[in-house]
């Protein structure tokens, strides 16, 4: 049986991490073992997680197959979409000039931040009374 040659990247986004394999197909996604349309369910979600594949024009003889754990749907969507690019770069490093103009190399640093003592949560405080 002949290897199929796939393309790995890694794609991470606040506590979300995509591990994102690109192999050469006819635009097939699969989120862990879910399809694209049943995993990411809004049209806001299709576009960030495809971002990558339609900017280097090579979402239709691609497939992606992920698996991605932790965090929201959106911060998922947002690690695939770094994964793919970084795949992408794997496949074909002239794409890169491409994908770091439209910012698709950048992983958002963004976090949650810490709650602090005496407060709340992180900006919230306790009520506060005069008297």
């Amino acid at each position: 049986m002949a290897d199929q040659v796939q393309y790995y990247g890694t794609g991470r986004r606040k506590s979300s991490i995509a591990r994102v394999f690109l192999r050469a197909g006819s635009g097939n996604f699969k989120f862990n073992r879910c399809y694209f349309e049943q995993y990411f369910v809004t049209v806001a979600q299709h576009v960030i997680a495809n971002s990558a594949l339609v900017s280097s024009e090579s979402a239709a003889t691609c497939d992606v197959v992920a698996t991605v754990n932790g965090g929201g749907v959106n911060g998922q969507a947002d690690a695939v979409k770094l994964g793919t690019a970084r795949a992408l770069l794997e496949f074909n490093i002239e794409l890169r000039k491409k994908l770091k103009g439209e910012g698709l190399l950048s992983r958002d640093a963004r976090g949650k931040e810490r709650k602090k003592y005496g407060q709340k949560g992180a900006r919230k405080r306790f009520q506060f009374s005069k008297r």
